[in-house]
């Protein structure tokens, strides 16, 4: 599928597909005198080099012409300021009971009005590597911001010959015209509008397409506030969003096995897609962060070329800095050749950050057509074993829409807050603006109709004992070889046990049993809580919390 750019005179006017007022604000702002089209990554590249601030390493693009640049191309560093993460609190949703769309959109007028006397410039790209799940999505951003589009367009795909081609070829969706987001990051909202209007403002209005960043300069903001309007626009045609990592096993036998995970930050999610588990498999990636999965034929897209990774994790030396194409908020240094190379680690500040090449995975793939055969869903919850299976599809699709961590030591908490009490984010997918009732429906239809397993993955501690890596990747690959002994844990029906020696949980210990029933009771209250969040938009059917209450009723009975 492909998304609309063009209309015929009778499909323009109110009221149509593309036409709606949020929209209208923003996409007339691509059209005026003051936009600059850049129409290749060369062009982009050269824009970031020159921009004022701009540290241009003597570290080489490593195939820099396999990417669409120049043989000479270097990686370049550009730091933002203060702010290295993203700013949940600024994101506003067009349609929420709490946003006040028509005020924002006043907000919106003044900040286009505002560059006109600006440089702005125009970029394109597909999100979507396969024709058969193709949008098109285009950036406008102030002169002065040029890394910021450089990177923008290297995280997703530019436009090249070959995916023109295949844009070309796909189906054109009447109803979804392309995505269109205008971004300010020099906007001081308290400049135009009341001082008690946000400074930072993230606004969407995905059932038309389009939305604005103002006031934010972290490249994290760019890369999911695009990937939350594609995703919505996969929802509306049977697909299932998916936050997370997808990879193909293929066995010595001739097997495969596909494996979806989910998780929180932290919980192991790229450490599991990328893991090549000593070469015991021949492995192929989708991806590590985004993907859809068909809910008709459960194959899988990706829908970004290259990885957005944390710094942090890869030293001065480390052999994955080779195929680092920007880098974001890192320190730089001389080397002892006289070269300025970047200073990986988190030394300048936290959450370093680099868009990192598609060739650093060689087994790379754009789509998975096997079925999707597992879902695992990690988690970092103190009173779960490293493994489980749910076998009930209500089950399996609730835990995911409760899917949940453990909160930080160093997290300040206000009075009366149960330091041990979970923090949930469904399906790991803070960026989801649709109803939480889609996602619950179409893993359940995964789970139900599609026969895919589903499982959790405790990747953090079992009652104060770490679960270390090696536990995690053994139980992964005992799944894929179907050598895991899984058998039923007592007294739940719908969940089975695959003990691991050390990690078995003791049934007869009271406050063992207790602490599982608390922090079921925990997911019991989120679900109960969407009935009124919102207005109700994310509430999800009887069946979901009748799962989860059948689960705290057995713990009860011991």
């Amino acid at each position: 599928m492909s998304t609309k750019t063009y209309y015929k005179t009778e499909e323009i006017g109110k009221g149509k597909p593309g036409f709606a007022r949020t929209r209208s604000i923003i996409e007339a702002a691509f059209y005026g005198n003051n936009v600059t089209k850049i129409t290749s990554l060369k062009e982009a590249y050269k824009l970031a080099k020159d921009s004022p601030g701009t540290i241009v390493t003597d570290m080489p693009v490593y195939k820099g012409e396999e990417l669409g640049l120049e043989p000479e191309a270097k990686v370049l560093l550009f730091n933002d300021g203060p702010i290295t993460g993203r700013f949940a609190a600024a994101r506003r949703i067009v349609g929420d009971p709490d946003v006040d769309s028509a005020r924002l959109d006043k907000s919106l007028m003044n900040a286009i009005y505002y560059t006109r006397f600006q440089k702005l410039y125009h970029a394109e790209v597909y999100i979507g590597l396969d024709s058969e799940f193709m949008v098109k999505a285009h950036l406008l951003i102030p002169e002065g911001q040029e890394n910021l589009m450089y990177s923008w367009m290297l995280n997703f795909q530019y436009l090249s010959i070959d995916y023109v081609k295949k844009y070309k070829d796909s189906k054109v969706i009447p109803n979804e015209p392309d995505i269109y987001i205008f971004s300010d990051p020099f906007w001081k909202g308290t400049r135009y509008v009341e001082a008690a209007d946000p400074e930072y403002l993230t606004y969407f209005d995905p059932a038309n397409n389009c939305g604005a960043i103002l006031g934010m300069k972290y490249f994290g903001e760019f890369k999911k506030g695009t990937l939350t309007l594609a995703w919505a626009i996969a929802n509306r045609h049977k697909y299932v969003c998916c936050h997370g990592g997808q990879k193909k096993y293929t066995l010595e036998n001739g097997k495969t096995f596909v494996a979806s995970v989910f998780g929180l930050s932290g919980t192991g999610k790229s450490t599991i897609t990328h893991a090549k588990h000593d070469g015991k498999y021949d492995v192929t990636i989708l991806h590590d962060d985004a993907f859809i999965i068909n809910t008709d034929t459960c194959s899988s897209i990706a829908l970004e070329p290259s990885y957005f990774d944390k710094t942090n994790d890869y030293p001065a030396g480390s052999a994955a800095n080779k195929f680092l194409l920007t880098v974001q908020n890192c320190s730089a240094t001389l080397n002892e050749d006289g070269k300025v190379v970047i200073v990986t680690e988190d030394i300048r500040n936290g959450n370093g950050r680099a868009i990192k090449s598609k060739l650093w995975s060689p087994n790379r793939v754009n789509k998975i057509d096997d079925p999707v055969n597992a879902i695992f869903w990690l988690m970092k919850d103190p009173t779960l074993p490293p493994v489980i299976k749910l076998n009930g599809a209500s089950l399996a699709s609730v835990m995911g829409a409760t899917l949940a961590t453990k909160r930080s030591s160093a997290e300040r908490l206000a009075k009366g807050i149960d330091p041990n009490a979970l923090v949930v984010e469904p399906y790991a997918n803070p960026f989801r603006t649709h109803a939480l009732s889609d996602d619950y429906n179409k893993f359940k239809k995964l789970v139900d109709e599609k026969n895919v397993d589903c499982y959790i993955l405790n990747t953090g501690e079992f009652m104060g004992k770490k679960v270390e890596p090696k536990h995690t990747l053994g139980i992964l690959e005992a799944i894929v070889e179907n050598r895991a002994n899984f058998k039923p844990w007592v007294p739940f029906s719908d969940i089975e046990i695959f003990e691991i020696e050390g990690f078995i949980p003791d049934m007869t210990d009271k406050k063992y049993v207790q602490a599982l029933k608390d922090r079921m009771d925990d997911r019991v209250e989120f679900i109960k809580s969407r009935e009124t969040f919102k207005e109700g938009k994310d509430k999800l059917p009887k069946d979901a919390l009748d799962a989860l209450i059948k689960v705290v009723s057995k713990l009860n009975s011991l």
